[in-house]
């Protein structure tokens, strides 16, 4: 049984009856209006699954396996995902209806042979319910799934694998982000009503919102091409470094057109200290279209610049969300932890929440300095 009108059946027990409506009206019926900060529940696995069509999807976002084990939990909304960006088709802005991140909740790639690109994971409103920070309540324990639901965790398992088209020997694989292009809908920067969702919803505070126009207002005029670019730049830099900000995220890069860019091994490894070189020690190793060896150097990555990580993994396969095959690094890609995309700088994806970590070459990174515990002549 693949689809089902619920609303014409009698509910499993499990299921709120104030809950399920049609499936096919569920998001806008059951919009909370969540905003970052607040608590909520994740709905049960039946209630979830009577939400989905028949490819285990919601407005055509998919629920998957990898999110299954969190049914019951109670969690913190992290930020209202009411719009994000897909690299997929370029890194415009898309809007998305009432859906949220929870708390750094990511995908660990465990139903999809291994994808290591920890993207962190939307969830409809539809999925949840809010909840008192105080509320009581265990998490409940698995149910049978019946056949009354309008999917099935073997639908959720056996939608992500697509087989390979004639001519063709490698899998492609379908997960929340090669789904966003279908899940969304294009989204102007210059539609103000997301900023001010923005906003109202938590994700960004005023203080936040007002710098980042501001410096939408600054690069406008500094990259206008009226002769006034390279002096803005410079009073920016003084400005930055004044206040322990970073320097202006767009320069020249340094390798000609006609020279490969250049490389180097630390071989550092999970768990290890590095330093992030300084940003125009980077510039040296990028060409024209910021890149080394194929690896882009986003601008969102020049505020991590000159300081210290902890080495999360070093990615050796990611999900391409281009075409959904399992694309296989080459050569050193890095990921650093509690280092995320902040959306600072580009105009089509402003205050995105959707927090990618950046992947680092080895030659943008150098071991950071040992640190020795203190001893008693430390204090002498």
């Amino acid at each position: 049984m693949t689809s089902l009108d619920i609303s014409q059946k009698a509910l499993p027990a499990e299921i709120d009856e104030n809950f399920v409506g049609t499936r096919s009206a569920a998001d806008d019926q059951h919009a909370l209006g969540l905003r970052a900060g607040e608590w909520v529940q994740v709905r049960s696995r039946e209630e979830i699954l009577a939400t989905l069509d028949a490819n285990g999807r919601l407005e055509e976002l998919p629920f998957m396996p990898e999110m299954l084990k969190y049914c019951g939990a109670r969690m913190i909304v992290g930020k209202r995902a009411h719009k994000t960006c897909d690299p997929a088709i370029g890194i415009g802005g898309r809007k998305m209806s009432n859906t949220v991140h929870l708390s750094n909740i990511r995908c660990d790639g465990s139903a999809h042979d291994g994808c290591q690109a920890a993207c962190l994971i939307f969830w409809k409103e539809a999925w949840l319910k809010r909840i008192e920070p105080d509320k009581g309540g265990q998490r409940p324990s698995p149910v049978v799934l019946s056949s009354r639901s309008g999917c099935t965790e073997e639908v959720l398992h056996s939608s992500i694998r697509i087989p390979p088209a004639p001519g063709e020997t490698e899998q492609r694989y379908v997960c929340q982000n090669t789904q966003i292009k279908f899940a969304t809908q294009p989204l102007s920067s210059w539609d103000l009503r997301q900023y001010l969702e923005d906003y109202t919803s938590g994700n960004v505070s005023l203080a936040r919102l007002t710098i980042g126009l501001l410096y939408t207002a600054w690069r406008t005029v500094a990259e206008a091409g009226i002769g006034i670019g390279t002096p803005m730049r410079w009073v920016y830099d003084v400005f930055q470094r004044a206040i322990g900000g970073s320097p202006y995220p767009l320069r020249p890069a340094g390798v000609p057109k006609d020279k490969a860019t250049p490389r180097a091994t630390i071989d550092v490894q999970e768990g290890e200290r590095v330093r992030v070189k300084s940003f125009p020690e980077i510039l040296k190793t990028l060409d024209s279209s910021y890149r080394n060896r194929g690896l882009y150097f986003d601008p969102e990555m020049v505020p991590f610049t000159e300081r210290e990580y902890e080495v999360e993994r070093r990615v050796k396969q990611i999900i391409d969300e281009r075409d959904g095959k399992m694309l296989r690094f080459k050569s050193d890609a890095i990921i650093l932890k509690d280092v995320v995309c902040g959306s600072r700088y580009a105009y089509c994806r402003r205050f995105c929440p959707r927090a990618i970590p950046p992947y680092w070459r080895e030659i943008w990174l150098e071991r950071a300095p040992e640190r020795h515990a203190p001893t008693d002549c430390d204090h002498s």
